[in-house]
Formats: structure tokens, sequence, C-alpha cells
């Protein structure tokens, strides 16, 4: 039996390694609904400040622009107030960061040659491939920090997974709280580099086709087995039983 346990944790955990490394990758099979081919909704508005509380801290938002977006999620980061520089910039607002990408670059190019990646506040992305680099469109991918105080909307963007086709609306924003801190927003899809991510007040989101999530839920089932199978190995040595 004890050895049949150290077998299981074994496999479960090489599964939950795999399972990981594999969880944040574009499926191998893409599907592209026709939302994917519209730019990004914008208009400019008159919107009276929103002051929203979150984590205990209070925020102002001044929205600039209406806005609408479809887009395919690439890479993603879910960020954690309490760690790194959200916690030096005491923004519990923020969500998340999605990159997306949209149009010609969502069903004209291969996204599987493509390596993308969010640090804290940015998305990068390269490829060996000079063909699909020449075929890809700058204008059409975004880094959109998401800021809500709606649980229900923070919990529909904390779900999302690599693949999924999102649907979002709301306000481009910039916000700001008591401690000093301030975030801008981009207002135009022609920029790049520090600046040129759009910072979102997020009124409504849906994962609209979602991507598979076989690998997610291998990862919590293999460390599941893990914690399981080490729990009857250590209750089988305390009671002797071998």
């Amino acid at each position: 039996m004890a050895r049949l346990l150290q077998l299981i944790f074994l496999i479960c955990l090489v599964a939950s390694i795999v399972a990981w490394l594999k969880t944040d990758t574009l499926p191998n099979v893409l599907s592209f609904s026709s939302a994917l081919a519209a730019e990004p909704r914008q208009v400019e508005i008159k919107q009276p400040p929103i002051d929203v509380d979150q984590g205990g801290v209070s925020y102002h938002v001044e929205p600039s622009h209406k806005y609408a977006l479809d887009g395919l999620v690439v890479s993603y980061r879910v960020h954690d107030a309490d760690h790194l520089l959200h916690r030096i910039w005491n923004d519990h607002l923020n969500v998340a960061d999605l990159c997306v990408v949209w149009g010609q670059d969502a069903s004209g190019v291969d996204l599987h040659a493509f390596d993308f990646a969010n640090g804290e506040f940015t998305c990068t992305f390269r490829t060996h491939s000079e063909k699909d680099w020449r075929a890809f469109r700058l204008d059409q991918i975004s880094n959109n920090h998401l800021i809500t105080a709606d649980p229900a909307i923070r919990q529909r963007i904390a779900d999302v997974a690599v693949g999924d086709q999102v649907h979002l609306e709301g306000y481009l924003s910039s916000y700001s709280n008591a401690s000093g801190f301030h975030r801008g927003t981009s207002t135009t899809r022609q920029d790049t580099g520090n600046g040129a991510c759009e910072t979102v007040y997020v009124t409504a989101f849906d994962i609209t086709d979602p991507a598979p999530r076989g690998w997610r839920r291998l990862e919590s089932t293999a460390l599941w087995g893990m914690l399981l199978s080490a729990a009857f190995w250590l209750l089988g040595v305390g009671k002797g039983w071998f």
C-alpha cells in the first residue's frame, strides 16, 4: 500500500507540472466568432466621475470614452493587490490585465507561432516566424487594465483562460486614490510602448466562447491526488500500517 501511495503521488506530481505548463497556452484548435472581426467601439463622452471603494481603499474614476471590445485572450494576469507593485500602489481596483487580439490578428496569422506573456502591467509578444510577424497588426492587439468593484464581474474576469473569446463593455478611464497613485488610459489603438494600454472601468463582461479547460481541471485533480495520497501515507505511517 505504501508503494502504491508513493506511485500515485509521483504520477500526480508529474501530471500537475505538465498541466501547469500547459494551462496558459493557446488551445491547439481555435474557433473564431464573427464578433472578432469588429474593431473596438468607443465614443467620447462627458461622464461624471465615479467614486468606488475596493479593498478598503477609495478610488476616483474619471471616464473619457464609452468602450466595447470583442477579443481573443492570448495572455492575462490576475492581480493580487497584496504583492509587488499593486501593493506599493495600493491598487485593489485593477482585477486583471487581459491581452487580446481581434481582426486580422485573430484569424489571419498563426497565433501558435507567437509567445505572449503578461507582466504586472504589460503584454509582450514575440515570434521567430517572419511571415507571421509581417502579417501581425500592432493596432489589433491591446493590453487592457480591467478595473471594477462589482464582485460578480470581478469573478467572471478572474475565471478567464487563454483562448477564451470575451466581450466587455465599460468606460476608458483614468483612476486614482488618496495614496497618490494615478493611472491613465490610451484612447487609440495606434500607440505602442509605455502608456499604450487601455484602462477600462468594466460594466459588463462575458466569456462568449470559452476555451477548453482540460489542463486546468487536470492540474486541480492532480493537486488533490498529491494531497490525499500524502495524507494517507502519513496516516499509515502514524498508525503503523506499513
